[in-house]
């Protein structure tokens, strides 16, 4: 068996072409930073030489987003945060295994219900440059682009058309080379700022139109920003410029990492 990683990527209809506006094909939503959770595991258990089978049945790991409204019984938590939209359903919910949260509102939150959580703090995407070095090298080379803005999912449909904006639906590997080649990144996408915040690419957060700002609160706070730096509207945030940079250590968070759930593969 291999340790299921939990992440948010539900199918939804596709109404395109003739066929498509009779019988909708339904496909995943593909949201690049909901995406990011399995890529991340899988290079930390190659990095620490972990093999694949796992003897331990009924475990899941919840790592990179707002995904704790699904956590079951026995799951093991690492990096992960609570949606301010929607509340996870704690009478169902006795025991889990918590490794890390993504930042100080969500240890809160789940210590107000019961549950034991170190102060380890950090969404598991700030890893990237450590973990996919090629990106680290092309945020150090030239960049190609002046600006790119990164809408959240909800967001994207406002800013079609507009130039310089790249969708948080593009296939992952084109949307994290394009915040890595980026002298500027802006937008309402959480894990675009965090990935461009943690690969030293200047970036400034703009007010989302349907998200909560409570995970957005929760990432700035466990980076040491007090103050959201949020622009409300895309050309305030060029205008702005990037934010104040992280004030992380990436050890804690990486020492986490439940390296338990799979065997040595030496």
């Amino acid at each position: 068996m291999t340790v299921e990683v939990v992440h948010w990527n539900p199918p939804r209809p596709v109404f395109s072409g003739r066929m498509g506006r009779l019988i909708p094909v339904k496909r995943p939503i593909g949201n690049f930073g909901d995406l990011l959770g399995p890529m991340i595991v899988e290079r930390m258990r190659e990095r620490l030489g972990l093999a694949v089978a796992v003897g331990l049945p009924d475990r899941r790991l919840l790592s990179v987003g707002s995904i704790l409204h699904y956590a079951r019984n026995f799951d093991v938590v690492w990096g992960s945060g609570i949606n301010g939209k929607v509340e996870p359903q704690w009478g169902c919910i006795d025991t889990l295994d918590i490794r890390a949260v993504r930042g100080p509102r969500t240890r809160a939150r789940l210590i107000e219900n019961g549950f034991a959580v170190p102060e380890v703090y950090g969404d598991p995407a700030l890893l990237v440059p450590e973990l996919f070095p090629e990106l680290a090298d092309w945020a150090a080379e030239p960049k190609r682009y002046p600006l790119t803005i990164i809408p959240n999912l909800h967001d994207l449909a406002e800013l079609r058309g507009r130039p310089n904006v790249i969708s948080p639906r593009a296939p992952v590997w084109r949307v994290l080379e394009r915040i890595a080649r980026s002298e500027l990144v802006v937008g309402s996408s959480l894990h675009g700022i965090i990935v461009a915040e943690a690969l030293g690419v200047p970036a400034r957060l703009v007010a989302p139109a349907r998200e909560d700002l409570m995970k957005y609160r929760d990432y700035f706070e466990a980076t040491g920003r007090d103050v959201l730096p949020l622009a409300l509207t895309v050309d305030a945030a060029i205008t702005a410029g990037g934010a104040m940079g992280l004030i992380w250590n990436p050890a804690p968070l990486r020492d986490a990492f439940p390296a338990d759930l799979w065997p040595s593969a030496l």
